[in-house]
C-alpha cells in the first residue's frame, strides 16, 4: 500500500473500540448509516475507515464528532441480520481524513494514508525484545491475555506488526489508545507504549502486594468490601484521592463561608490541616471529619426575625389555650419586656402543673408568637451528665450533648427551647444532669456554654428557655433558684366542658373523618364523661375518651353503610361506647355520722376528699393509724391525739381517759399511698367526734395543719381541694386563716358554690364541724388566749402542695 495514497472510502465511526493496524476485530454495527456504510464497502470491495467518536452518546455524528485519525481495514468476513451487521474487521494502516462527505445514507472520506517514521534501527530493535519481555511479563502476571494471543505475539518478528499487536492486547483507557495511534514516530510510538506496558506491571504488582494485604485484614469480610478495600487501596498507592480531595476542597468553602466565633473557625482550621495528612479510611479521619460537620451545622449567627406584636400574641394563645388568663398575663409580660429590651437578661419561665393542663403546648405556642423556631427535650429519665454537656471526643462513638444537638436541629439561634419535665431528672454515679443545667439556665453564664464534644464556647444567651415540671419538690433548690414558677393549675369540670365544647371534639371530629353532623355531644355527656372516664386535673385523657367515642362512630357509619345519620351522644348512653364508668363519684354520706370528718386532698391529677374515720375500743392507750400514711401523716395523727388529751377537760373527758382505750384512726382507700400534714384538723375533728359521740355535719369538709395548742397552720394546694369539694357537693369547707391570701386567686365560680370559712384555731373549727345544737362543749374561756407563737413565720411560708394521692400500680 502506498503511504502517499489517499484512498475514498466508507465512514465507520466507532463508539468504544480503537482498531490498530494488524488488529483482527468483530464488529456490530446497528446504527443505519453505519449499515449502509459497511454494505457500500461490501458492494464496492473497498475498505472501510474506523474512528472513535468524541462523544459516545451521540447518536449521528458530524464531521466535528470524529476523530481525523484512524484505520483503514478491510471486511474480512460479514453476517446480515435482521437489524444489523456482524462483522470481521482487520486492520490494515493507520490513516488520516483529509475530506469528509455527508451522503443521505452514509459517509465517505478521503483517508490518506500515515507511514510509520523508522530512524535507529538499532534502538527499534531493542525496544522491540523490551516490548515483547514486558508484554510476557505482563500476561504472565495479569490473566488478561489468552495463551494463544501470547503465542502468536511471541513469533512476531516485525516491530511495526509487534507494537500493534500488543497494543490492542493491554488494558488501556479508549482515549489512550486513541493517543497512541496518533503518534506518528514510530520510536516514541514503541516508547510511550512501553511506557504504559511497564505501568501496568507495576499496577499488577502493587495490586498483588495490595491483595494479600487485605486479604489478610479481611479473610472473613464480604466480598463486596474486599472488592471495595483494594479499590481505595490501589487509589492510595497511585495517589488517586479524587473524591477525598474533592471532600477536602468542599469543608474548605464551607469554613470560609460559615459565620462562627474566631475560636471556632481557628479549630476548623487546625482540624482540617490534620484531616488532610491521615489517610481518607482511618478511623481517626472518620472522627474528624464527624466533629467538622457539627461545628458547620450549628446555627452560630443565623437568627429568626422575631415577632413583637403583643396583640398578635395575646390572640394566639387565647386561640390556643382556654382560660389560664392569669398565666397568660405573666407570658405577654414576658414577651414584652423582652420586645422591649431584647439584650435583657430575664428569667427562666418554668410551668408547673399537672398531666395535661397545657404546659408543652403553651410554650408551642410563645413559639409561634414570637416568630421563633421551637424545639423540645424531655429530661424524664435522665441520669447522666454527659446527656446534657456531651462525651469527650476520645471516648468511641462520642456526640454532642441534648442541648448542642437540639441547637443544630432548631437551625437558629435564637429558638423556644423547652425542657419538659425537669421534674422527672435523677442522678447515678455518672454524674448529677441538673447540675449540668445550671449553666444553660443561668443568664449569666449560658452565652460562653462549653460542650466537652464541641470544646468551644457556644452562645445560648440568646435562646428563650422555658421549662416544665409536675410539681417543684422535684426540682433541685440549684436548679429552683434561677426558675420563675408559673402554676397551672387544674381546670374546673365547668372549663373543662367549654374546652370539650370548642377545642377537643372539633379536633377529634376532623383527626377521625367526621363532621359535625354525624355526631353531637349533649352538655350532660360531656360532664359524666368528665366524671365518670377521667380523673385528672387536665383534659389529656377526656380527649382521649372522646377519640374512642368517634372512632367507633366512625366504623360504624362504615358498616351501616349510612352516614346521614345523626349520633347523638347522652349521658345515658355513654356506656354503650366506653363500658362501665371506671371512677366512683366522691359522694357525701347519706347521714351525720360520729368519727367520720371529711378531709380535702391535693394530687397530681387535681384534688380529691378524704373521709378520715376514729373509733374508740377498749384497750391500753394504743394509737393505731391505717390506710397507706406516709410518715407526715402519721405524725398529723399523733399530734391531733396529743391536742385532743389537752383538751380533755374541755369536751367532758376525763384527763387520763386514753389509758382505758385503743383509738384506731383509718383512711380509706388503702391500696392508695397518701401523705402529708394537712389532714390535722381532719383527724383531730374526727377523734372529738368520736369521743364525744356527736357527729360531725357530712356536708362539711376542712383542711389544715395542727399544732400541739391547737393553731391551725396553713397548707398548699387550695384551688384543687376546693375544686373536690365542689365536685363532691360541700356546701362549708375550713381552711386556715393564713391561707386567705389565697382566696383571691379563687375563681368566683367556686366561691359561690361554697361557704368558705377562715379558721385559726382548733375549737373554731370543732365548734363548726360538730352537729351542736346547743353549745355542748364548754371551752371556759380557753379561746386563742394564751397561745405561744410559734417560732416559724407561718404565714411568710411557701403555700406548695402538700399532699400526695395518686394510685399505684
Amino acid at each position: 500500500m502506498n503511504g502517499d495514497k489517499v484512498y475514498k472510502v466508507p465512514l465507520l465511526p466507532l463508539r468504544d473500540i480503537v482498531i490498530f493496524p494488524y488488529q483482527t476485530t468483530p464488529l456490530i454495527v446497528g446504527r443505519q448509516r453505519s449499515v449502509n456504510a459497511v454494505k457500500e464497502a461490501i458492494k464496492s470491495n473497498l475498505y472501510i475507515f474506523t474512528t472513535i467518536q468524541r462523544d459516545p452518546k451521540i447518536e449521528d455524528p458530524k464531521e466535528k464528532d470524529v476523530n481525523v485519525v484512524g484505520t483503514l481495514s478491510s471486511i474480512e468476513h460479514h453476517i446480515v441480520e435482521s437489524d444489523n451487521i456482524k462483522l470481521l474487521v482487520k486492520g490494515i494502516k493507520r490513516g488520516k481524513i483529509v475530506s469528509y462527505d455527508d451522503r443521505d445514507t452514509y459517509v465517505e472520506v478521503e483517508v490518506k494514508a500515515v507511514e510509520n517514521v523508522m530512524k535507529d534501527t538499532l534502538g527499534i530493535e531493542a525496544m522491540r525484545r523490551q516490548l515483547l519481555s514486558a508484554f510476557s511479563e505482563y500476561a504472565k502476571n495479569s490473566n488478561l491475555v489468552a495463551p494463544d494471543i501470547v503465542a502468536y505475539v511471541s513469533s512476531i518478528e516485525d516491530p511495526d506488526v509487534l507494537a500493534n499487536a500488543i497494543a490492542g492486547s493491554i488494558k488501556m483507557k479508549v482515549e489512550e489508545k486513541q493517543a497512541l495511534l496518533e503518534i506518528p514516530e514510530f520510536d516514541r510510538y514503541m516508547s510511550k507504549l512501553l511506557e504504559k506496558l511497564f505501568g501496568e506491571i507495576e499496577i499488577i504488582d502493587i495490586e498483588k502486594k495490595i491483595k494479600a494485604q487485605v486479604k489478610k485484614q479481611t479473610e472473613k469480610a464480604q466480598k463486596e468490601y474486599y472488592l471495595n478495600e483494594q479499590m481505595r487501596a490501589i487509589q492510595k498507592e497511585l495517589g488517586e484521592k479524587d473524591e477525598f480531595k474533592t471532600e477536602i476542597r468542599e469543608l474548605e468553602e464551607r469554613i470560609k463561608k460559615k459565620k462562627m466565633s474566631d475560636e471556632a473557625q481557628k479549630r476548623c482550621k487546625n482540624e482540617l490541616k490534620k484531616l488532610k495528612m491521615m489517610s481518607p479510611m482511618s478511623a481517626e479521619a472518620a472522627v474528624v471529619r464527624s466533629y467538622l460537620e457539627w461545628i458547620l451545622c450549628l446555627p452560630w449567627y443565623e437568627y429568626t426575625e422575631e415577632k413583637k406584636d403583643i396583640r398578635e400574641a395575646k390572640t394566639i394563645l387565647d386561640s390556643d389555650h382556654y382560660g389560664l388568663e392569669q398565666v397568660k398575663e405573666r407570658i405577654l409580660e414576658f414577651l414584652a419586656v423582652k420586645a422591649l429590651s431584647p439584650d435583657a437578661k430575664g428569667p427562666i419561665l418554668c410551668f408547673v402543673g399537672p398531666p395535661g393542663v397545657g404546659k408543652t403546648s403553651l410554650a408551642r405556642s410563645i413559639a409561634k408568637a414570637t416568630g421563633r423556631n421551637f424545639v423540645r427535650q424531655s429530661l424524664g429519665g435522665v441520669r447522666d451528665e454527659a446527656e446534657i454537656r456531651g462525651h469527650r471526643r476520645t471516648y468511641v462513638s462520642a456526640l454532642p450533648g441534648k442541648v448542642i444537638q437540639s441547637m443544630r436541629k432548631a437551625g437558629s439561634a435564637n429558638p423556644v427551647f423547652l425542657f419538659d419535665e425537669i421534674d422527672k431528672m435523677s442522678m447515678d454515679f455518672r454524674g448529677d444532669p441538673s447540675a449540668a443545667l445550671l449553666e444553660v439556665l443561668d443568664p449569666e453564664q449560658n452565652h460562653v456554654f462549653n460542650d466537652h464534644y464541641l470544646d468551644l464556647d457556644y452562645d445560648l444567651s440568646k435562646v428563650m428557655f422555658i421549662t416544665t415540671a409536675n410539681t417543684v419538690a422535684g426540682i433541685p433548690a440549684a436548679l429552683l433558684d434561677r426558675l420563675e414558677i408559673i402554676r397551672l393549675p387544674g381546670y374546673l369540670e365547668i372549663e373543662k366542658l367549654d374546652i370539650a365544647r370548642h377545642f377537643l371534639i372539633d379536633k377529634q371530629l376532623k383527626a377521625n373523618g367526621l363532621r359535625p353532623q354525624h355526631v353531637v355531644f349533649t352538655d350532660n355527656s360531656i360532664m359524666n364523661l368528665i366524671r365518670d372516664y377521667t380523673r385528672e386535673a387536665g383534659v389529656r385523657n377526656l380527649e382521649r375518651e372522646l377519640s374512642t367515642i368517634t372512632r367507633k362512630i366512625a366504623k360504624h357509619i362504615l358498616e351501616t353503610g349510612n352516614s346521614t345519620r345523626k349520633n347523638i351522644i347522652r349521658g345515658s348512653n355513654l356506656e354503650k361506647y366506653l363500658g362501665v364508668p371506671r371512677y366512683k363519684r366522691s359522694e357525701l354520706e347519706e347521714r351525720d355520722l360520729v368519727g367520720v370528718a371529711t378531709g380535702l386532698a391535693w394530687t397530681e391529677a387535681g384534688g380529691d376528699i378524704l373521709a378520715i374515720e376514729s373509733v374508740i375500743l377498749n384497750g391500753k392507750g394504743k394509737l393505731t393509724v391505717t390506710g397507706n400514711l406516709g410518715e407526715s401523716m402519721k405524725e398529723s395523727a399523733s399530734a391531733a391525739l396529743s391536742y385532743v388529751r389537752t383538751i380533755s377537760s374541755e369536751i367532758g373527758m376525763e384527763k387520763d381517759f386514753y389509758k382505758n382505750i385503743d383509738i384506731h384512726i383509718h383512711v380509706p382507700e388503702g391500696a392508695i399511698p397518701k401523705d402529708g400534714p394537712s389532714a390535722g384538723i381532719t383527724m383531730a375533728t374526727s377523734l372529738v367526734s368520736a369521743l364525744t359521740k356527736i357527729p360531725v355535719k357530712r356536708d362539711l369538709a376542712m383542711t389544715g395543719e395542727i399544732t400541739l395548742r391547737g393553731r391551725v397552720l396553713p397548707i398548699g394546694g387550695l384551688k384543687e381541694k376546693l375544686m373536690a369539694a365542689m365536685r363532691a357537693q360541700i356546701k362549708e369547707v375550713l381552711i386556715p386563716k393564713d391561707n386567705s391570701r389565697d382566696v383571691s386567686e379563687i375563681p368566683e365560680t367556686i366561691k359561690k358554690s361554697l361557704s368558705i370559712v377562715l379558721v385559726e384555731h382548733m375549737n373554731e373549727v370543732i365548734e363548726r364541724a360538730l352537729r351542736v345544737e346547743s353549745s355542748a362543749l364548754i371551752w371556759k374561756g380557753r379561746g386563742n388566749q394564751g397561745l405561744v407563737e410559734p417560732h416559724m413565720d407561718v404565714a411568710g411560708s411557701l403555700p406548695l402542695p402538700t399532699e400526695q394521692h395518686h394510685p399505684t400500680n
